[in-house]
């Protein structure tokens, strides 16, 4: 038997892995969790003062109320498009304070869009579909208030990080369906698409300081707690049909268990004659930006796929 073939890290950021600590189990603790991925985002460095921020709630699908923020780039005027910003945190954490969600203002400066972020509700407590019908209730709020979000509805975009670009690609697949508000790109980052997790990255990367196979099972464990039959929309690496789908941005990193199946996903996606982009990140493991948010990697890749966005709703 050969021995998968594992990624060497990167120059940059060896020193940074080394000095990582093992990760606890992401559901051991949920709330110990949650607290501690909040401490790293208050780390990183935070300006609001070229965005204008709206921080609100909106009716939910189950009588419940969704948390939203609304970031627009000061001093524009006119209709802008719109981003959906979705966060990661294996379907359980990861939200940012209100008016505090960095990568939708980085969206809003950079790629001269409203973004708007959506506190979807949690797993363990709300699996699946309370989330990803969250999400899409947000979709349908932002095309039904474009006029006074100063939007066009024309192009609005979908992107996410992690189990974000699960969703992302889940949202992409219900609102097919749905015959939703149209999506005009998605933006798929280090994505969440197969709870199957069958892959050689998977099996390979193990190492317990960064994201690995024993992770992303117990994620889907908790995510999908009494579904029977997997949906498409809980996996939308099980969708026969990826036709007609928006165009698409799908990032990955070398040292990710999730690398095969999204770019496995990129590949169909290509297969059903949708437009794709693919971009990996050599030498890089799951969300290293949160630890390397200073190195020229880190900056490259942010800039990266912010610069594609801004074309696929600009040019």
């Amino acid at each position: 038997m050969t021995t998968p073939n594992v990624p060497a890290v990167h120059p940059e950021l060896a020193e940074i892995l080394a000095n990582l600590p093992h990760r606890p189990g992401t559901f051991t603790d949920i709330e110990a969790t949650r607290r501690n991925f909040r401490a790293v985002l208050d780390r990183l460095p935070l300006d609001t003062s070229r965005v204008e921020i709206r921080n609100l709630e909106i009716d939910g699908p189950d009588g419940n109320k969704i948390p939203v923020s609304v970031y627009r780039p000061k001093g524009v005027t006119g209709t802008l498009p719109a981003v959906l910003h979705i966060h990661g945190g294996s379907f359980a954490f990861g939200a940012s304070l209100p008016g505090e969600d960095r990568t939708a203002i980085e969206i809003a400066e950079v790629v001269g869009a409203v973004a708007v972020s959506v506190d979807y509700r949690l797993a363990p407590e709300h699996p699946y579909p309370a989330g990803l019908e969250d999400c899409y209730a947000t979709l349908e709020w932002m095309a039904a208030h474009a006029a006074e979000l100063g939007i066009d509805t024309d192009r609005i975009a979908v992107t996410g990080k992690s189990a974000g670009g699960g969703l992302t690609a889940a949202m992409a697949l219900l609102t097919r369906y749905r015959r939703g508000p149209a999506i005009a790109y998605q933006s798929l980052m280090i994505p969440t698409t197969d709870d199957r997790h069958d892959t050689e990255s998977g099996r390979s990367i193990t190492d317990p300081r960064i994201l690995n196979d024993t992770d992303m099972r117990q994620t889907y464990r908790y995510y999908l707690r009494g579904t029977t039959d997997v949906p498409v929309y809980a996996s939308p690496a099980r969708a026969t049909d990826l036709s007609g789908l928006p165009p698409a941005f799908v990032l990955v990193c070398d040292m990710d268990p999730l690398r095969d199946e999204a770019l496995d996903y990129a590949r169909r996606l290509m297969d059903a004659g949708v437009p794709v982009t693919v971009r990996n990140v050599p030498g890089a493991w799951h969300l290293f930006e949160l630890h390397a948010a200073r190195t020229r990697l880190a900056r490259t890749m942010i800039r990266g796929w912010l610069t594609d966005l801004r074309s696929a709703l600009h040019d």
